[in-house]
């Protein structure tokens, strides 16, 4: 009998290991993981909510939170000012990362434009964007052209940066050796300098997308009836905290949602590279 029951917790030790050893179960591991701490730390808001440990007058519970989501979703407001404020960050990143690109591009591959372009735009990426918002007032007055235009020169120079910095450190020996198989110089761009410098353009895209919504927050209390801004700055003066909570929790889900796609599109675009291929992959 003993022997029996011996062997029971060996068999379920391997069975164990066997289950932990397979695609499947690494695969759920690795997607759980990144979800323990913040699951951990709403478990400790909650607990300190409803225990009292925390004054709700302080920082609402995150049941606070949800209820007044459900309230604002029933009656359609959160969905409405959901959408204007990705209907802005859309139109500005699009701007701003198409003019970044561009430009970046263009100093990256042309020595007489980096004569020309750099110094400039190096003298206004010192200035920082959000002290225009009076100019922008004053120029284009409370319309959405000064939100839009804002989030463009919070994404610009990130895009920029990233994109001449990529284009210039790409190996010369490769470019070299394109030319040596008798690329002509759209191809050599297209086939080797890209690619190469592909990595690091993604990388100032992921970030410009963080600089996008941040800078929205800022833009949409320029005399904002629609948003998620006109919503925190309509709460302030209500003294509505849950509502306040409940959109820097949209913020921040917005900022890993545009993380997590740009990541994904990184790794499809970037496949070929050792660093996203069978070697390791990016976090």
């Amino acid at each position: 009998m003993s022997s029996i029951t011996d062997t029971l917790p060996s068999q379920s030790l391997n069975a164990w290991k066997r289950v932990a050893a397979s695609p499947s179960f690494k695969a759920v591991y690795r997607r759980l993981v990144p979800w323990i701490l913040p699951a951990i730390l709403i478990l400790a808001w909650h607990i300190a909510a409803v225990t009292g440990l925390l004054n709700r007058n302080v920082l609402p519970g995150p049941v606070d939170v949800v209820n007044v989501a459900i309230s604002l979703i029933e009656r359609g407001q959160l969905q409405h000012h959901l959408l204007v404020s990705l209907r802005r960050v859309a139109i500005g990143f699009t701007i701003g990362a198409s003019v970044g690109l561009g430009l970046g591009a263009l100093v990256g591959l042309s020595s007489t434009a980096r004569q020309v372009i750099d110094l400039t735009m190096q003298m206004i990426r010192t200035v920082p964007h959000l002290a225009l918002v009076p100019l922008m007032i004053f120029w284009f007055g409370i319309g959405e052209e000064p939100r839009v235009l804002l989030v463009a020169l919070g994404v610009v120079f990130s895009v920029y940066i990233n994109t001449v910095s990529g284009i210039r450190s790409v190996d010369p020996k490769l470019i070299e050796m394109g030319r040596s198989y008798g690329l002509s110089e759209p191809q050599l761009i297209w086939s080797v300098i890209l690619p190469g410098a592909l990595q690091q353009i993604l990388t100032g895209i992921r970030y410009a997308l963080g600089v996008a919504w941040l800078t929205l927050v800022v833009a949409e209390t320029i005399a904002s009836r629609e948003g998620l801004g006109f919503l925190v700055q309509d709460a302030r003066e209500l003294l509505r905290l849950d509502v306040i909570v409940l959109v820097i929790a949209i913020y921040a889900i917005a900022g890993w949602l545009a993380d997590f796609l740009t990541r994904k599109l990184e790794a499809r675009l970037l496949s070929w590279h050792p660093s996203y291929g069978k070697g390791v992959r990016p976090s």
